[in-house]
């Protein structure tokens, strides 16, 4: 019953955490698509799209325009410059708002996760069974640093520090790692086929 209980807390918990930064990131689209569709109606009108592509050519000229502005906006983010600008309005406005710390802290997370940037897949040994972990990196004295997704976001859980032997590395990508926690643990036959489970 507490399993039962667990499981249904850490998955609401979860989806809350999927869910809403979608849901500002919809919103913050839907505010500048408004205001890209201002841009949009009379360039639309002027190229007479609307003959061509209908009562839709405002939002498909709205959506290029937030694509091409996205695009330069991400070169001048790229420069010099731009790392600045961004550093300046982090630190002075920004950075005191919990929200964006969040969505920065996730954004930077699962780029990290899905690039498998520095970690690796790996059997972690919790209590009396196993739990997949993404090892992070090693500490002194031969204990190491993991993160302990939950399912099914593979990007909520929590940070543990082990001794070396409780972890057994997976012949897995990040990729495939991911994917398992996603599925609440379908897949796990085939991935984990050979492991040696007993302690």
């Amino acid at each position: 019953m507490r399993a039962l209980q667990d499981f249904f807390k850490t998955t609401i918990v979860g989806g809350l955490m999927f869910l809403v930064p979608v849901v500002l990131v919809l919103l913050v689209l839907g505010h500048a698509l408004r205001i890209a569709g201002k841009v949009a109606k009379p360039l639309a009108e002027q190229l007479q799209l609307e003959n061509l592509l209908g009562v839709g050519a405002v939002t498909v000229v709205a959506v290029l325009v937030l694509v091409c502005i996205s695009f330069l906006a991400g070169i001048v983010a790229r420069t010099r410059s731009g790392r600045r600008v961004t550093k300046w309005f982090e630190e002075s406005f920004l950075g005191g708002l919990p929200q964006y710390q969040f969505m920065k802290s996730m954004a930077e997370g699962l780029a990290k996760v899905e690039g498998a940037a520095g970690l690796k897949p790996v059997l972690a040994s919790i209590e009396d069974g196993w739990q997949i972990a993404y090892l992070i990196e090693p500490l002194d004295d031969g204990w190491v640093a993991v993160f302990l997704p939950q399912a099914p976001t593979p990007m909520s859980g929590n940070v543990m520090y082990l001794p070396g032997e409780r972890i057994r590395p997976l012949d897995l990508t990040m990729a495939e790692a991911v994917t398992i926690v996603k599925r609440l643990g379908i897949g796990s036959s085939a991935a984990l086929h050979g492991v040696k489970l007993s302690t």
